[in-house]
């Protein structure tokens, strides 16, 4: 998940209290108006006392730490894999999950999909059925003793199935959900492990 808190806003039209909202790559604020930062809007970005200040000149008070916290992921965004907590030299696995940029995300990464699905790290698993969710007891074996499953599951009006549901076939399995990540533009995922003892 991104960033998101209540602010006082001063814009060039004047202020708002809103919520401001975070999700590489926009900044979304949410007032009498909405207003919505991405690109160039984005480029920067400082921290000024308590404000998180735009090159355009909108500020959002958020006090010291946090704008300097929010500035920094702003400029610094960080990548898929990333958000995903793979690192080097992980053994990951990828099953039903069609996104071309993967592969190729991992490899730099040297984290390079593995055929056979046994000692993985991170599990990469697409499920957009209660038929795929049946599939998740024959997933767990795969993963390593702290291993994590990824569930992949299409988002927005194409989602064929909800998060909770989702959650509800893992947790009856054993596991915890602990994270949530927007995996592509058209893929959400969620993290699942084994519950410890």
């Amino acid at each position: 998940m991104g960033k998101e808190a209540e602010v006082r806003a001063v814009f060039e039209d004047g202020e708002d209290v809103g919520r401001l909202q975070y999700e590489a790559p926009k900044l979304i604020f949410r007032g009498a108006v909405r207003r919505v930062f991405e690109g160039e809007a984005l480029k920067g970005v400082r921290a000024e006392g308590d404000d998180l200040v735009l090159s355009g000149g909108a500020r959002f008070g958020l006090g010291a730490k946090a704008a300097r916290n929010w500035a920094d992921a702003i400029a610094n965004p960080k990548s898929r894999l990333d958000k995903l907590g793979v690192k080097p030299g992980m053994r990951v696995g990828v099953l039903n999950v069609a996104d071309d940029a993967l592969a190729g995300e991992l490899a730099a990464r040297d984290a390079a999909p593995l055929s056979a699905l046994s000692g993985l790290d991170i599990l990469f698993y697409g499920a957009d059925s209660a038929q795929e969710l049946a599939r998740i007891p024959e997933l767990i074996p795969a993963l390593a003793g702290k291993g994590a499953l990824w569930i992949c599951s299409r988002k927005g009006k194409a989602a064929t199935i909800k998060d909770a549901e989702v959650m509800a076939a893992a947790k009856a399995r054993g596991l915890v959900d602990n994270k949530v990540v927007g995996f592509s533009e058209t893929l959400t995922a969620l993290r699942f492990t084994r519950r410890r003892p």
